[in-house]
This record gives C-alpha cells, sequence and structure tokens, in this order.
C-alpha cells in the first residue's frame, strides 16, 4: 500500500499566516493584569465604556421571550433590521437603498472578511492607507490577495492623498479601503479628499470599501461624509460597512453590515449561508431598537467623548518629545515616540514601540498598542474611552517614566 508523508505542519499556511489581534492581545494582557491585583490603566481597547441603552437592553429582553426568535432566521439578517439598514444608509449616503442591498454580519470584522472575500480574487492588490485598522490587512491575505500600504504622515493629518495612491496604482490594484473616522488616528477625511478619491477609484475602475462605523463621533467643525454622497457615480462599485458598535455602545452585541450592489450582497449572504448562517436573533432584535429609538443617549456620551479627547491630547502633548495630533473623530488619540527609538528608559534598551510598550506596561503598569499593529512604528494608540481619573493617571504615570530617558 504506498504511503504518503503528512508530517508537516498541523495547521494551514492560510491560518498560520494571520496575525493575531494586537488590540485585543493588548487588552487581554491589561486585564489579566488587573485580575491579578496590578493597579493597570489600559488605553487599548476600542470600545465605548458606557452600557447599552436601556431601552434597547429591554428590547432584547423581550425578544428572548418570544418563540418567533428561538428559531432560525433569514441568512441576510432579519426584514426589519435591513430595511431599518437600508432607510439609514440611504440617508447618510444620499442614494437610494432597499433590503436585497444589505446583509447583517456577526460584527464589523464579520462584514470586512465577508466584503473582501466576495471581491477579491487571489492576486488582487487592495490599496490600504496607513495606519490603518490591523483587521484590514488579515482579510485581505484570508483572500489570497495583496494589501499595498500607502503611507500617510503625521504632518498632513494622517490623511490620503491621490498623489499616494496614484504611486501604488498597478494592473493588479482592484479595491480602496478608507475609514473615516479613521482607527487609529481619529482622521476625518474632508468633502474634498472623498471626492478626489471617489474620482479616482471610477477613473481607474477600482472597488471602494468605506467602513463608518465611527460615523457619529466627529468633533469641532468636522464632518463625516459618506463617499456615495458625494459621489454619486460610485455607488455601483461601493461597499459601506456599518455596525451599532461604537454608537449604540453595543461591541458585545455583535451587529454588523454591508450595504452594496444587490449583485454582490447576493454573492456576500450565499457565502455567509455556508460559514455562519444567521446572526444571533436577539442581537438583531436590540439593533433595530437601536436604529429606530434615537440618539439622545448617543450624544450625552459623544459630549463626554469630546472631554476626554482634549484632556488626553493635553496631557500627551505635555510629554517631552512626544507630539500628537487633535484627533478630528473616533475615541482615540495617536502619539508619536519617535523621540524614544533607540534610547534606553529606566535601563532597558528601546529598539521599537512593541519594546517600549511592553517596557511602560512593566514599570509603568499603563496598557497601549504599540503602531507596528496599524502599520507606523513609532507611534502609540491611546482610547480615550476610559475615565477622566483614568486618562490622567495613566499619561502622568507615563510621563514619569519617560523621564528616566537615557
Amino acid at each position: 500500500m504506498a504511503s504518503f508523508d503528512n508530517s508537516g505542519s498541523r495547521i494551514s499556511k492560510l491560518v498560520s499566516g494571520i496575525e493575531p489581534s494586537p488590540t485585543l492581545a493588548v487588552d487581554a494582557k491589561g486585564k489579566a493584569l488587573k485580575a491579578k491585583g496590578e493597579p493597570v490603566v489600559s488605553f487599548g481597547a476600542g470600545e465605548p465604556d458606557f452600557p447599552t441603552p436601556d431601552a434597547i437592553v429591554e428590547a432584547a429582553i423581550e425578544a428572548a421571550k418570544n418563540p418567533k426568535y428561538h428559531k432560525y432566521s433569514p441568512v441576510a439578517g432579519l426584514e426589519e433590521l435591513r430595511n431599518a439598514i437600508a432607510q439609514k444608509t440611504s440617508i447618510t449616503a444620499g442614494a437610494d437603498y432597499n433590503v436585497s442591498q444589505t446583509i447583517v454580519t456577526n460584527g464589523g470584522k464579520h462584514a470586512l472578511y465577508n466584503a473582501c472575500l466576495t471581491l477579491l480574487d487571489p492576486e488582487d492588490e487592495v490599496l490600504l492607507p496607513a495606519p490603518y485598522w490591523s483587521t484590514y490587512t488579515e482579510a485581505i491575505k484570508l483572500a489570497n490577495a495583496k494589501p499595498v500600504i500607502v503611507n500617510t504622515t503625521e504632518e498632513s493629518g494622517f490623511h490620503v492623498t491621490v498623489d499616494e495612491l496614484q504611486k501604488h496604482l498597478t494592473s493588479k490594484t482592484k479595491l480602496i479601503i478608507i475609514t473615516s473616522p479613521n482607527n487609529p488616528t481619529g482622521a476625518v477625511l474632508s468633502k474634498e479628499e472623498l471626492i478626489q478619491i471617489g474620482k479616482f477609484a471610477l477613473e481607474n475602475n477600482l472597488w471602494v470599501l468605506t467602513d463608518e462605523i465611527y460615523e457619529h463621533l466627529v468633533y469641532d467643525s468636522h464632518s463625516q461624509y459618506s463617499i456615495v454622497s458625494l459621489v454619486p457615480e460610485i455607488k455601483d462599485r461601493c461597499l459601506i460597512i456599518n455596525g451599532v458598535a461604537k454608537t449604540y455602545a453595543m461591541t458585545g452585541w455583535r451587529i454588523g453590515w454591508i450595504v452594496g450592489p444587490k449583485d454582490v450582497i447576493s454573492a456576500a449572504i450565499n457565502l455567509q449561508s455556508q460559514s455562519t448562517s444567521n446572526v444571533n436573533n436577539i442581537a438583531q432584535v436590540a439593533a433595530y431598537k437601536a436604529l429606530t429609538y434615537g440618539m439622545e443617549d448617543f450624544e450625552k456620551m459623544k459630549v463626554v467623548f469630546e472631554k476626554r479627547r482634549k484632556l488626553i491630547h493635553g496631557l500627551l502633548s505635555d510629554i517631552n518629545n512626544v507630539s500628537c495630533n487633535l484627533p478630528e473623530g473616533a475615541f482615540y488619540a495617536y502619539p508619536s515616540f519617535k523621540y524614544y527609538m533607540g534610547k534606553s528608559i529606566a535601563g532597558v534598551k528601546v529598539n521599537d514601540t512593541l519594546d517600549l510598550a511592553d517596557i511602560i506596561l512593566e514599570k509603568a503598569k499603563v496598557a497601549f498598542v504599540p503602531g507596528e499593529a496599524f502599520g507606523t512604528p513609532g507611534y502609540g494608540r491611546f482610547s480615550y474611552a476610559l475615565s477622566e481619573e483614568d486618562i490622567t493617571e495613566g499619561i502622568t504615570r507615563i510621563n514619569k517614566l519617560l523621564t528616566e530617558v537615557e
């Protein structure tokens, strides 16, 4: 009988190539130290520190009592939720969308995964401005496509330009991913910038994936625009990703969605039918309540984030040799620690921001996500979704530790 050598890796090359989520890893490490009694201040988690509004929770409780929601439901989502998503997107995108152009997913990550597997073929290239949310690169790679990193600068406010996109354009380019407000920088693309990107995509027959999960978290004179509302012709080549996680403090409920052309959504539904099937019915009912409930609770939350934004920006800017742009949106600050690369802090050599994050966690008991996770070494992401007291305590500890630089 013929024998075969199956002694290779027990894990597939595809899955072995996935990088673990650095943001979740930092959050888990901070929580583990807290559980041991360490006085850790963690700036790692990308989630509001507010409870889900009571009305939304009550809607979920009532749904849990209804036998209707104890059974399988349509793969693409509950009809009433999909209709609410279509209506909401029609308003923000300034274009008509209907139920057939929507799919409900298990959070924003699942939406991104579905979108990439539905659109991309092996060797396709995706233009991805950096800094970027770490999940983007992995979703692209899971589709056997290639993320092509397009650098931005702190001096430009981390705003991507068409000139930079043009430099990375090839015959294999298929998709541009944009996110505004941005995670991790808080940058908000202007109306003019989005129009330029939309026209660039049209001229080069590219798709656009726009992640609008932080759409309502914008500050000062900045405004969030959906690219379809500014360049209507892009509608047939644009996927809009969104969800209830950030606006309604519902990260754990795991409800996201994709809105886009009917043929692409139909294909994504087919994919989902063979992967997760329907999303949790109780969470879908809660999401429907969120979309039809009103924005009063969010507006209160935004006022708090606005105060924290100014606080953390001022504290970070007061640290010697640290620069930090004032966040324009979301709830992240993204300071530069480039000065400290190659130096020693408290007697420990700092080769990169991975080292710096470890030193600060060990010595100061403060956790943040190093910039390597977002494609920009030398920076760090600080979520200000925590109390003013913790923000002040955490940044003060870092400031004190960094005086021990050599």
